[in-house]
């Protein structure tokens, strides 16, 4: 079978302050886009050795195909969790680009839990799921839910955003883009860390800003805010500069997604999307990766 793995979009992330276990906690509004990869999956009933009991090929030189790939450490976990003693070959075609702070691997992981899932006829509920998600990163139980989600704790605790302000993100046009350099997601973590804590956010004051949202009828550019862009746009000027610009000459809302390096422009309907390709193929040069989609 062939799943999707859709790439992410943070609409509101504040990161809040470190835990004692190392990771950070944070309150942040993701939404999913009609864009991603492609994860082949084919199954075997075969009890295959253990260290060939799951493979992975990919199309991208780029993308580990060992142990480190969450693909298989997904593969790994699922049948550890359900007792399931087949096999399964994946096969990834990699479309988001990496380092790029839209959720690649975290969505390729549950691709492929939701892959074995079915392949087995159900043998993990949908809570066990999540379980097993929230283990393998913070960004995967995000990928369960069908619709835009409210995340909190270090990414684990996932709901669903109500309708009437889902509503408000489902379907918008955005225009992604990113230089042809990675940010690595440890390293901005660590810098907020380092730097705290003037960078973080109060979390009575991240939540008071997303409540008042929720409670508006307001757009969905009135909720961007991403306090992770600043230790971002400290170290990578080409960001803050080009964002500056959008806004500027173009008159759209911009921001970066998760930990970066891509970015996105919020769009309307009937606005003419070439011009603005051009200034980020300008600014940015060839090497840019540009893409429009839509939430999903």
């Amino acid at each position: 079978m062939t799943v999707f793995s859709p790439a992410k979009l943070n609409f509101f992330l504040a990161v809040t302050g470190r835990r004692p276990d190392g990771y950070h906690e944070l309150v942040s509004v993701a939404a999913l886009l009609d864009f991603g990869d492609e994860l082949q999956v084919e199954g075997s009933r075969i009890q295959n050795p253990e260290s060939s009991r799951f493979t992975l090929e990919c199309d991208s030189a780029d993308v580990p195909v060992d142990g480190t790939n969450l693909v298989l450490k997904a593969a790994a976990a699922f049948a550890a969790a359900t007792g399931w003693r087949g096999g399964a070959a994946f096969r990834l075609t990699k479309r988001i680009p990496l380092g790029a702070g839209l959720g690649g691997g975290s969505s390729n992981a549950v691709a492929a839990l939701r892959a074995l899932n079915q392949l087995t006829g159900g043998a993990a509920g949908e809570a066990q799921l999540a379980d097993i998600a929230a283990t393998l990163g913070a960004d995967c139980p995000l990928f369960l839910p069908d619709g835009p989600v409210v995340m909190r704790g270090r990414g684990e605790r996932v709901e669903l955003l109500p309708a009437a302000a889902a509503a408000r993100l489902r379907g918008r046009r955005v225009l992604l883009f990113k230089p042809d350099f990675p940010i690595s997601t440890a390293w901005a973590y660590d810098r907020m860390a380092a730097e705290a804590p003037r960078q973080y956010v109060a979390t009575d004051a991240a939540e008071a800003r997303l409540t008042a949202w929720r409670q508006s009828n307001a757009p969905a550019e009135e909720l961007l805010f991403n306090n992770m862009e600043g230790v971002a746009f400290a170290k990578f000027i080409a960001l803050p500069v080009l964002l500056e610009k959008i806004r500027r000459e173009f008159g759209v809302a911009t921001q970066l997604s998760g930990s970066g390096s891509a970015c996105f422009a919020l769009l309307r309907d009937d606005f003419v999307a070439a011009p603005l390709a051009a200034c980020i193929r300008e600014c940015w040069g060839p090497g840019a990766f540009l893409r429009e989609a839509r939430l999903a």
